[in-house]
């Protein structure tokens, strides 16, 4: 692991130039999600969307799999962990997000996505994969404080209805927090492309069931073209194209030169939400995000503490592995979700 960061930046390699501009795209395309989310909202409902978007995914990734050397499925005692990621990462990742981003606003979304890295280091701590540190706990508390004021900064009786989609929202996070560093050793396992592509389609699987009283083909298809291109923005660019330029970004560079880039998301999300729909840019909204992010950059920044014996005896022996793994999620975490 570290010999493959420590070559990313050997001076010997080409220039870095086109990674970093590929992963300014990125944080183009996720400041895009969740603009086009919003938009796909005002014409249907969020379970349609949702829906839509993960057969479409699923779609994509069935192609690309068949494109890809190596196995098309899963081996067969690795099938009940791809559907509890597929479980986590569609049906209650998604679901929370959708119906709390249609009760909230992008940006909110936004800044509440920057809490996944320190989620992961709480999960970590918990399982003893680290040992807490000053700076890292110093990082939690700010962000907490951040999360706060970006609740009540406009009051609880004129942000009610705000206040209920970012506790849903922050349920979302919560799950994708799980996914992150449950997926983490799954990928590591497999090749992050092919787990990807196995949990997007579990969990448009999972959504079948719902498919009957939420596809609505009839309703969808006399959407209009925005709300159309929101649904294949979501499904294509954020689902597929975002995901890997992103990992294809962490195999030439350290993952804290790649995080950095993904904490420009929720700035560029509330300018682009003030811009294009009319979201106020208030105090809370400015001071609790600028808490989240320092907050966020501040755990990210925390040393990582020496390897435990329980870390040892749930890795097999290989805890310095598992350690980096979840840091690099907890990095990837606020730059992913989608989703």
């Amino acid at each position: 692991m570290h010999a493959s960061s420590s070559e990313a930046v050997s001076p010997r390699q080409a220039s870095l130039g086109p990674v970093y501009a590929a992963l300014l795209v990125q944080v183009l395309i996720n400041t895009g999600t969740y603009l086009a989310g919003k938009r796909a909202m005002e014409e249907l409902p969020p379970v349609t969307v949702v829906l839509w978007r993960f057969l479409l995914c699923a779609f994509v990734f069935c192609l690309l799999l068949l494109f890809t050397p190596g196995p098309k499925l899963p081996p067969r005692s690795a099938w009940r962990h791809v559907l509890m990621l597929g479980l986590l990462a569609g049906p209650i990742n998604q679901m929370l997000f959708f119906y709390g981003l249609s009760q909230s606003t992008a940006a909110h979304a936004a800044l509440l996505y920057a809490l996944t890295p320190l989620g992961v280091y709480l999960v970590s701590l918990a399982r003893g994969h680290e040992l807490p540190s000053l700076r890292a706990t110093l990082g939690i508390l700010t962000a907490l404080a951040g999360v706060v004021v970006l609740l009540l900064g406009r009051g609880l009786a004129s942000a009610r209805g705000s206040l209920v989609g970012d506790l849903l929202i922050l349920a979302a996070v919560s799950a994708w927090v799980v996914y992150t560093t449950e997926g983490k050793p799954f990928a590591a396992a497999h090749g992050p492309v092919r787990s990807t592509a196995w949990s997007m389609i579990a969990a448009a699987v999972l959504l079948l069931p719902v498919t009957p009283f939420a596809l609505a083909p009839g309703r969808t298809f006399s959407a209009s073209l925005p709300a159309l291109g929101s649904i294949a923005y979501l499904a294509v660019l954020t689902s597929v194209v975002a995901y890997l330029i992103w990992y294809w970004a962490l195999s030439k560079v350290p993952a804290s030169r790649v995080a950095v880039f993904s904490n420009l998301q929720p700035a560029t999300t509330a300018l682009a939400a003030w811009v294009l729909l009319g979201e106020s840019l208030h105090w809370g909204l400015a001071l609790g995000g600028g808490l989240v992010i320092a907050g966020v950059r501040l755990t990210q920044s925390a040393p990582l503490g020496p390897v435990t014996p329980r870390a040892l005896e749930e890795s097999g022996g290989e805890a310095p592995v598992l350690e980096a793994s979840l840091v690099q999620g907890a990095s990837r975490g606020s730059g992913q979700a989608r989703r």
